[in-house]
């Protein structure tokens, strides 16, 4: 299980400081937007290696871009841990997975609300992790849609059934008050943002999102007792 903050939350003009105020993180997650493929723009490479220069945490980089297959290799280049791309702006996911991996990231695979798992069952090989958006992507500090709880507990059941050690990520909404359900869906992997930068201890917030994971019973308690 793991925490790993957004800086998509922080204070741009103070992002250092920002991100030396979450040291209990397991990661800072990046997210990188060209006002194309998500109404908003962000960052881009420069800030992403200036943020690797300024902390020992493995950054986790999430491209919402068009033409991820020009573009990931990129950032894989920077020595981010993991690149996550959105199969909706891949042509080809199973090449570019394999390009990340081969420039030593991990790759994961990205999807809109909208898209479902299921097409990519016979796929889940190629990941490392599949990130599964819990609000629209573009923007942060939007309410969680409790919907994609199902989806996340069927993309667990679909690693599980093809033996793939898989992580799921979850982005959006993330908080005190969803953080349980997606750990019981099969999330192991959260994003939160905004519950950690506007918090007045930002590292006390991470760590009690870590306390909240868990004490979450397991996606197999849940499917035993007729959750999710």
């Amino acid at each position: 299980m793991q925490i790993t903050p957004s800086i998509l939350s922080a204070d741009f003009a103070r992002l250092a400081d920002e991100i030396a105020r979450i040291p209990s993180a397991d990661g800072v997650h990046v997210d990188v937007m060209d006002n194309h493929f998500v109404p908003n723009l962000t960052i881009g490479r420069p800030v992403v290696e200036a943020v690797m220069a300024a902390t020992d945490h493995p950054i986790d980089v999430h491209l919402m871009i068009e033409n991820a297959d020009r573009w990931a290799p990129e950032y894989a280049e920077t020595g981010a841990k993991t690149i996550t791309f959105h199969v909706e702006a891949s042509q080809a996911p199973v090449r570019l997975a394999r390009e990340l991996r081969r420039l030593g990231a991990r790759a994961s695979l990205g999807l809109r609300p909208a898209t479902p798992i299921e097409p990519y069952g016979d796929l889940l090989r190629e990941f490392d992790q599949i990130l599964i958006m819990t609000v629209e992507p573009g923007f942060g500090g939007q309410k969680f849609l409790e919907s994609m709880l199902p989806k996340i507990s069927r993309t667990r059941e679909l690693a599980q059934r093809h033996g793939v050690d898989l992580a799921i990520q979850v982005d959006g909404g993330v908080s005190l008050e969803t953080i349980e359900r997606c750990a019981q869906a099969g999330a192991d992997v959260f994003v939160a943002g905004s519950a950690v930068f506007t918090a007045d201890d930002p590292d006390a917030m991470v760590r009690a999102l870590a306390q909240a994971v868990a004490a979450a019973p397991s996606l197999g308690q849940v499917l035993l007792e007729g959750g999710c």
